[in-house]
């Protein structure tokens, strides 16, 4: 952009803010080990599939979650009895899922005494979940938890999912803004900023190439741990049980096609089904405990978590959460933005998330090289804690350290996270 906006301005001033902070402490610090650090032991994630139509369509949320943890306990071969606390994100469940997600965990093998709660910050809230415990850990109220993530679009996504305001609520400009459904939002967020079709399709077809270049190449296999559901075929009405170790949402997408689909939000407008993400299920689970207690009971590190920034921005223009939390993630963890590898930034639609990644002036191959939620989905609780094990096995696969995991929160909020993979 050949002129600088207030807004861009003011990130690139923070941005300078952060690489004065680093100049100051070393940058080396971050990748610095001891004994009280919050590390990552097991990251890991079912499938995604489509919302609606795909293959986890007949699977409750705590089924899924369920199996997230069994596949958890088994691949860290942790004590399930020792883990004491479990923070599950979900946007739409009835009660927030509290119970259900409770019931998960006794039936996956956890005691009576691990502790579960259910919360939501909307799209960062699997993110949320892993931050709570990585803090609880810090402050010395736990030594071991899990931070998790699920969501079933299928069985509960729909007009229900929205809470009717009251008189007093809608009657205040402000808080009135907060029920704009986002799709719509984005679309003036598009327009405003004068995004482009052309641009937002152009990176959505980058999405989907290299989602499906990582799918080919087995890049996913890792952080995915295989389910069995039972499956109705909507053709036949059988009901069989299959296995699920793929996203099944990846598919072929280029340019050419992506320009022939007609927008969602407006006849003239910009957004649609091929350039925003989509709707799906899944469920992801993360580890965490302090470097000395994973050494003491032989787990493995994959990674640490070193910050996290959690802010607020104008209802209106809840896309741009990234944009301002990343930055603060950043000073908070003592790094530039020269220091971070790889970013894996939400991709809710290709408008809001195109415009971050400018207006911090990121290297766009450094932006989602596995492909994101336009190509593979976003299943809305379950997005913060996916994120941490498609960053940590990408680093580790590469070679690479630092990474950041970001993404817009509805009402207007973004949050952001760094972590370092060893």
């Amino acid at each position: 952009m050949a002129n600088q906006t207030p807004k861009r301005a003011a990130a690139e001033e923070r941005l300078s803010q952060v690489a004065a902070h680093v100049n100051s402490t070393g940058s080396n610090a971050v990748l610095q080990k001891h004994p009280d650090d919050i590390v990552v032991t097991t990251a890991l994630r079912t499938a995604i599939c489509k919302g609606g139509r795909g293959q986890f369509k007949d699977t409750p949320a705590a089924d899924l979650l369920h199996g997230a943890f069994t596949s958890l306990i088994q691949r860290s071969g942790i004590d399930p009895s020792i883990v004491e606390d479990i923070a599950v994100g979900s946007v739409l469940p009835p009660g927030g899922g509290a119970t259900e997600f409770r019931a998960a965990a006794l039936a996956a093998g956890f005691s009576e005494g691990t502790a579960v709660k259910s919360l939501n910050r909307q799209c960062s809230s699997g993110l949320q979940a892993c931050v709570d415990i990585a803090n609880a850990i810090k402050c010395g109220m736990i030594d071991i938890g899990i931070g998790a993530g699920v969501e079933s679009m299928s069985t509960q996504y729909g007009p229900q999912a929205v809470t009717e305001f009251s008189e007093l609520l809608e009657e205040h400009k402000k808080a009135a803004e907060c029920k704009v459904p986002m799709g719509v939002l984005s679309e003036q967020m598009a327009k405003d900023k004068s995004i482009s079709r052309k641009d937002q399709d152009k990176f959505a077809a980058d999405s989907y190439k290299k989602a499906a270049e990582a799918q080919k190449k087995g890049l996913f296999d890792e952080e995915i741990a295989p389910l069995k559901v039972k499956y109705e075929d909507p053709k036949t009405e059988k009901v069989s049980e299959i296995t699920v170790s793929k996203d099944d949402g990846v598919r072929e997408a280029t340019f050419e096609s992506l320009s022939k689909i007609k927008p969602a939000f407006a006849k003239d407008g910009s957004i649609h089904a091929g350039n925003a993400s989509q709707i799906s299920d899944g469920a992801a689970a993360v580890l965490l405990m302090k470097r000395s207690t994973a050494e003491r009971l032989g787990q493995k590190v994959l990674g640490k978590y070193v910050a996290a920034s959690v802010v607020g921005v104008p209802p209106l223009l809840m896309g741009i959460g990234p944009w301002k939390a990343i930055p603060v993630a950043l000073q908070k963890a003592g790094v530039s933005k020269e220091d971070v590898d790889i970013f894996e930034i939400n991709e809710a639609f290709a408008s809001q998330c195109l415009w971050c990644v400018n207006e911090l002036g990121l290297p766009m191959e450094k932006v989602n090289p596995k492909g994101g939620a336009i190509a593979f989905g976003h299943p809305l609780g379950c997005t913060g804690a996916r994120q941490i094990s498609t960053l940590l096995y990408e680093l580790k696969r590469t070679g690479k350290q630092v990474g950041v995991t970001s993404m817009c929160v509805g009402t207007g909020m973004g949050m952001a996270a760094v972590w370092v993979a060893e």
